[in-house]
């Protein structure tokens, strides 16, 4: 069986990151993907994948050179399946397979259009609703199926884009866990010593690029809070800089937390750094899941995250993580000040979050569900069936 799997980029994301460990997992199952990307990414998993030996494509700039590209693409590999991610590449991949007789499967991996999303000063909102519309039209009439990786995007899905909900199946993100590695004392400590932090710091460590959707401006904001409590927590900031990045800097020399701040942008020892911190903050947004808990349970990191519901799915309603408001400094500075003194709690949230990982969250359930998924909507093209009777959707 052959597959293609188109996608913006190769980058840092963990939508980017999850194609990139489903890959291997694909070919060892015997369908042989083809990855066609809209833009060349330096950094990200574009290298890794490249030096794995996987096929990967690129297509020329501009919407309907792509289109051409990508549509005679179809026709030289004759793919049961195309599998599209992100709101660009599935726009491009609907419209090349149309007429091709290729189902085309939508991964669902945000929630594009939200409130807080409109929320952000740098969107363009006329151009952001249409793009709505044409992605909720290209949903309906040309996606023969959609993967949601939780089950809030489902619902959103279904309520944003209009598209019947047995034509959209969950299957949660997975992370590889021999790549992220084991917790422990001496990694710790070892850790530690090549970031240049003490052992007696509280160190906290947020992911992701710095973007609006990510929050970490209200982060910065709960710091003089979190410090006037904890003199020593130390707050490292990893992922690229973006569009939020000069403001970012400026709320840290505005409230005086250069050294308590650090900016390490995007760092490829990203399970050393979780390895080597007392607690994950993740105060975004909006997300579809977010990749960066899976591997901060998977490493045993207690967690403090944005109240929204697709990571109350993941954490399992304060299972693993405390949970507030997102956009409220006060409340996460309480939060985070609260995990700092309280270690046995902490200890607590990190143990099951390493639990629920293990349970819900490894690469191979996720994979192995993904290819069944896969395999399902390549065989249902050819029945004639209703889609929700071919596939059977539990």
């Amino acid at each position: 069986m052959r597959m293609i799997c188109v996608i913006d980029g190769l980058g840092f994301g963990g939508a980017e990151r999850s194609l990139a460990e489903l890959l291997p997992g694909l070919a060892a199952a015997g369908i042989e993907p083809t990855v066609v990307c809209l833009h060349h990414r330096a950094g990200g998993v574009e290298g890794e994948v490249l030096e794995r030996g996987f096929d990967v494509r690129f297509l020329p700039p501009g919407g309907p050179a792509r289109i051409r590209t990508l549509r005679r693409l179809i026709r030289e590999i004759s793919p049961a399946l195309l599998q599209t991610t992100l709101v660009e590449s599935s726009l491009v991949g609907r419209v090349a397979a149309a007429g091709t007789g290729v189902p085309v499967l939508t991964s669902l991996v945000n929630q594009s259009y939200t409130a807080e999303r409109r929320a952000d000063p740098r969107v363009n909102h006329l151009a952001l609703r249409g793009i709505r519309t044409v992605d909720g039209w290209t949903a309906r009439h040309m996606t023969a199926h959609f993967h949601a990786i939780t089950d809030a995007v489902r619902r959103w899905a279904m309520a944003t884009l209009r598209v019947s909900p047995e034509r959209v199946t969950v299957v949660e993100r997975g992370r590889d866990a021999d790549r992220l590695g084991q917790p422990g004392r001496r990694r710790r400590a070892a850790a530690r010593e090549r970031l240049g932090l003490s052992e007696d710091a509280d160190v906290l460590v947020a992911v992701g690029r710095q973007e609006f959707q990510k929050g970490h401006r209200f982060l910065l904001q709960a710091m003089p809070g979190v410090v006037a409590s904890r003199p020593t927590a130390i707050l490292l900031l990893a992922g690229r800089e973006g569009a939020e990045t000069e403001h970012l800097r400026s709320l840290v020399q505005r409230s005086r937390l250069d050294r308590s701040v650090r900016f390490l942008g995007h760092r490829d020892d990203l399970p050393d750094i979780l390895a080597a911190s007392d607690l994950f903050v993740f105060p975004s947004l909006w997300e579809g899941l977010g990749g960066s808990l899976l591997e901060a349970m998977a490493l045993g990191v207690p967690i403090v995250a944005s109240d929204l519901e697709p990571v109350r799915e993941v954490v399992e309603r304060d299972r693993c993580a405390m949970l507030v408001p997102p956009r409220e400094p006060v409340s996460l500075a309480s939060a985070i000040t609260t995990l700092l003194v309280d270690r046995a709690r902490a200890r607590e949230l990190g143990t099951e979050g390493r639990k629920i990982f293990s349970e819900r969250f490894t690469l191979q359930r996720s994979t192995a569900r993904m290819i069944d998924l896969c395999r399902r909507v390549a065989r249902a093209s050819d029945d004639t069936r209703p889609l929700g009777e071919r596939l059977e959707v539990a």
